[in-house]
């Protein structure tokens, strides 16, 4: 999350969870982004009411108003402002060992404690933007220009590894694959009650992680957000303008053909640069074979996916020879009340979106122009393509 401290006011812009744009603001705070409060304190001012989005009808874009979590707590990167005014600088901040609170035995800010765990552990989001409380923050609306709905759901914290030294670029491949396991137990449970279920990651604070332990997230939500929707709009049409082909396969085949963009390859998996890529080194995973859905996956293709996303990170932090931060997010068909319809015209893929450019300190902002007329990107895709394709496949940590 980037925080900007302006006087009396915080506004809070999160760009990583890969489902709406996120708009939060509260009075109560006015000073800091960073709350000295005990954790019955957190616990008392997180209302036990469900949060809400509102609809832009100048952009047809929908924001969530999570007003319940400008409390939680930030161990990421902050902005200092210089004497100026006008210069800042970021750090990173990072919780000494003994007070991280996604290690094992770790203390949450709500004063949870986790379980001493060896592998994986999952657990439910202390400050969440969606969940199942009785009553709505707000009240439904319909007018055309004023529209607000309730949101329902549920967020969880997937913990990769107790090590928080390791990612999953340096995690063996069995640890690996019990990710891909667990994400694929998640999407089990969950994907039966909510239409939408997001996996994601941000790793780094330059993409707003609050804490650098190994981990991702799951947001699950009772309706389609805004991007997943405008994939579903885009691939259904494609489908049945090209007489029921589908487009993410078609796009898999002509870049296979030509070759220009494409940095890796085994029997089940294509890792590529889109054609279309706005982030430096934005990336996408591709099945060889058609699958809707993150759970249509054979045995045999979890475990070439371990391998090939291993070495694609291992690739990403080679390229400057620093644990590379990106966002990054299934996306699948929509499943709840989407599992009784035609969703054939969807193809399963995963996104990395790096923000990093030129060197390890430099990442790109979405700023000015990119804001309010058009994306732009610095350099081509094809030569990003051909930069990570040429990267050592050893990570530079374990290089003699």
């Amino acid at each position: 999350m980037f925080s900007f401290n302006k006087v009396n006011k915080l506004f809070s812009l999160e760009i990583g969870n890969l489902l709406d744009v996120s708009f939060e603001l509260n009075d109560n705070y006015p000073h800091s982004c960073e709350f000295c409060l005990n954790s019955q304190t957190f616990s008392e001012k997180m209302s036990k009411v469900n949060n809400f989005r509102r609809y832009n009808p100048l952009i047809d874009e929908w924001i969530i108003v999570a007003v319940n979590r400008i409390n939680r707590p930030w161990q990421g990167a902050k902005t200092t402002v210089s004497k100026n005014s006008e210069d800042t600088t970021s750090s990173d901040s990072r919780a000494p060992p003994e007070k991280n609170q996604l290690a094992p035995g770790g203390v949450r800010s709500s004063g949870a404690v986790n379980e001493e765990y060896q592998s994986t552990f999952v657990f439910e989001n202390d400050f969440p933007s969606f969940t199942e409380f009785e009553k709505c923050a707000g009240e439904e609306e319909n007018d055309d220009l004023f529209k607000q709905q309730e949101v329902r759901g549920v967020c969880k914290v997937i913990c990769y590894h107790p090590d928080s030294k390791l990612t999953l670029a340096t995690m063996d491949l069995k640890e690996v694959r019990t990710v891909i396991d667990i994400w694929n137990q998640q999407y089990v449970e969950l994907c039966p009650k909510y239409d939408w279920v997001q996996i994601f990651e941000n790793r780094g604070a330059v993409v707003g992680c609050s804490n650098m332990h190994p981990h991702g997230q799951l947001w699950a939500s009772n309706y389609l957000p805004s991007i997943p929707l405008k994939k579903h709009q885009s691939q259904k049409k494609y489908f049945e303008k090209h007489g029921g082909k589908v487009m993410l396969m078609d796009y898999l085949d002509k870049e296979i053909a030509k070759n220009e963009r494409i940095i890796m390859r085994n029997e089940h998996w294509t890792w590529l640069v889109p054609y279309w890529a706005f982030w430096p080194y934005e990336t996408m995973l591709l099945p060889n074979r058609h699958v809707e859905r993150f759970t249509d996956l054979e045995e045999t293709e979890k475990q070439s996916l371990s391998s090939i996303l291993r070495d694609l990170l291992i690739k990403y932090d080679n390229i400057f020879e620093c644990s590379f931060p990106y966002m990054m997010g299934w996306s699948g068909a929509p499943t709840g009340s989407f599992l009784q319809q035609d969703c054939s015209f969807w193809q399963l893929h995963l996104s990395f979106f790096p923000p990093l450019l030129r060197s390890a300190t430099v990442p790109k902002f979405l700023a000015g122009y990119e804001v309010f007329a058009e994306k732009q990107r610095d350099t081509s895709p094809e030569i990003a393509a051909k930069t990570l394709r040429e990267m050592n496949g050893v990570h530079y940590s374990k290089r003699n």
